[in-house]
Order: structure tokens, then C-alpha cells, then sequence
């Protein structure tokens, strides 16, 4: 098993072996739809279709991957970002995410002074939604997926 390379989803996979499959006629090779399925799965180093949709189908899916862009709310302040982080915490899809900012956003909601934060982490939900709430009963965070 290759466990360097990280793999799709099953539709994914699977829209990769359609593809794969609809090349191949294009040259002549003729190949059914399950001997495609067999190719993907060989070509992330499993040993056959069922192995691979073991490793990638019972797991859960964060909701966002490292490189995504992402748009949301942080504390109230609407945000736009890239995900530099993640990492999955357990089987319900709760993930600790690290955010890079596109613009700092002010965190601060008084007049008085501000406080701006360029980067942040957090622990969100398989929803995009902190479980922690700022005073006003809202996530922290929430992306928009």
C-alpha cells in the first residue's frame, strides 16, 4: 500500500477510471469499466480495486484540504484565505485547520482599538463550523463550503 500519496475520493477515483477508459478506446485499447478500476487502484500502489476503496472509502472526509480556498466568517469578519493545515482529529470529520488570510481581519469589534490576525487555527466540525461560540452565540468560525 502507498501511504505517501494522499487519495481522492471514490467518485473521484472513479471519474478517473472513465476517463482512463474513454482514452484508452480513443487509441483502440478497449478495456471494461472494472479493469480500469483495477489500473487506479495499482496506480496509487494498491493491489486491487477493493483495497483501494477500503483505504479511501470508510474514511471520513475533512471538509477542506490543504491548498483550498476558502471564504467564511472569523469571529464575525468576513474573511478569504488558503488552508496551509490540516489535520484530522477523528472519525466524525473534525479537523484542526490552519488558515492564511488573504487580508488580515480585525478581531477586535471595538471603535477603540483594533487587533489583526493574519493566520489562525482552529478545530471545525465536518459542517465548516467551530463548536466554540463568541458571545453572541455564533461559531468562531465558519467556512463557507
Amino acid at each position: 500500500m502507498n501511504d505517501s500519496t494522499p487519495l481522492p475520493a471514490l467518485d473521484a477515483l472513479k471519474n478517473q477510471a472513465k476517463r482512463l477508459r474513454a482514452r484508452l478506446a480513443e487509441d483502440g485499447d478497449f478495456l471494461s469499466h472494472s479493469e480500469t478500476l483495477e489500473l487506479i487502484a495499482r496506480q496509487y500502489g494498491y493491489r486491487d480495486w477493493n483495497t483501494i476503496h477500503a483505504a479511501c472509502g470508510n474514511r471520513p472526509r475533512t471538509p477542506v484540504a490543504v491548498g483550498a480556498q476558502v471564504s467564511g466568517h472569523y469571529l464575525g469578519q468576513p474573511f478569504t484565505g488558503e488552508v496551509i493545515g490540516v489535520q484530522k482529529l477523528s472519525d466524525n470529520g473534525r479537523a484542526r485547520i490552519t488558515l492564511d488570510f488573504h487580508e488580515p481581519v480585525d478581531v477586535v469589534k471595538f471603535d477603540s482599538f483594533s487587533a489583526f490576525r493574519k493566520r489562525v487555527s482552529c478545530v471545525i466540525g465536518a459542517d465548516g463550523r467551530t463548536a466554540e461560540k463568541t458571545s453572541d452565540g455564533q461559531p468562531q468560525m465558519i467556512l463557507s463550503l
